[in-house]
């Protein structure tokens, strides 16, 4: 995109646009309020959330279900129970305090009944082996900005900022927009990392908050891509469109699963997407690992993603070698 000139799109694109116009309101995280949302965790000092030193915020909930996610715990929008089994002592504690007797000791463990657990807390309260943790609370915008401008000289001397990750940030759209406006009132750095799947409003809405978007592309084909997230990826690939025409600075990132995305074929396709986009700065491709299956385990969930055994590094260089034949854009490892 140069002078202003946006390039004219084929029908396909012109097709991506409409379906994106859908709703998707009902993946989003109920909220009341625009002052305080959902979220699982800040991490500071964080080096691959954007440039620089970042403080990255993680929103709970997101509308896909990646099989091979590394924050399972970000998927659901309500907080959850994140338990330690190698810690549990099969105290019975838990068992007492549960007031709606959610929890049981099997084999000297405490096992709890995910269907009637309400997420109370009762059971972290009396567990003083330190195996059961809260994922997800309430938390204001004020809050959260206290946080995040501890570290303002790192953010000035790196060029870093202010991430909201997940989960996906846009399914707390209102929330997402508070603590952006209020970051950059500030003079503080922004970016969203994004699986863009989101209703357009709210990416319009984001849109000129966000210094830098970090947009997760999983695959290019439509069947595929649904089969992998539970979703389908036109909103996804249509509002890459429309922040590409909005002139956002982008980084497009390429989450490479073996034996799930990372054939040569769908490689390329990810480099050609790439390749329409005027204001893409950049490809990092992320390679897989394997933290998520712990959380589930740790939330007592199953339906993870048996992923061969493989080098993930060499992996992430094949696929690399492939964009950079691709495209004419950075292609990065990492970050």
């Amino acid at each position: 995109m140069e002078n202003g000139i946006v390039p004219s799109q084929g029908k396909s694109e012109q097709w991506d646009d409409m379906v994106a116009t859908f709703s998707i309101s009902k993946q989003r995280v109920p909220s009341s309020a625009t002052d305080a949302g959902i979220v699982f965790d800040v991490k500071r000092f964080a080096i691959h959330d954007g440039p620089g030193i970042r403080t990255t915020v993680f929103l709970k909930g997101c509308p896909m279900t990646c099989r091979w996610c590394h924050n399972p715990e970000s998927q659901r929008a309500e907080p959850e129970l994140l338990f330690w089994e190698d810690r549990c002592t099969g105290c019975t504690a838990c068992v007492t305090a549960c007031p709606v007797h959610a929890v049981r000791i099997v084999d000297g463990t405490a096992r709890t009944d995910r269907s009637r657990c309400t997420a109370c807390g009762a059971c972290i309260a009396v567990c003083r082996a330190g195996a059961r943790e809260m994922i997800g609370r309430r938390r204001t915008v004020e809050e959260i900005l206290a946080e995040v401008e501890r570290d303002v000289l790192f953010y000035d001397q790196s060029g870093g900022g202010m991430t909201l990750s997940g989960g996906e940030p846009l399914a707390q759209p209102d929330f997402a927009i508070a603590l952006l406006r209020t970051a950059r009132e500030r003079r503080i750095h922004t970016a969203v990392d994004t699986c863009g799947y989101a209703d357009e409003s709210a990416v319009r809405a984001v849109a000129p908050l966000a210094d830098l978007f970090l947009y997760d592309v999983k695959r290019i084909d439509e069947e595929q891509h649904r089969r992998m997230t539970g979703v389908s990826n036109a909103p996804v690939l249509a509002n890459a469109r429309l922040l590409d025409r909005l002139n956002r600075r982008i980084w497009l990132r390429y989450p490479l699963i073996p034996s799930v995305n990372d054939s040569q074929d769908e490689v390329a396709a990810v480099g050609e997407f790439a390749n329409s986009l005027a204001n893409l700065e950049a490809i990092h491709v992320l390679p897989y690992h394997r933290a998520g299956e712990e959380k589930l385990a740790r939330l007592e969930r199953s339906g993870g993603l048996s992923v061969p055994a493989t080098d993930a590094r060499d992996a992430a260089e094949r696929a690399a070698e492939i964009l950079r034949r691709t495209t004419d854009r950075p292609v990065h490892i990492g970050g």
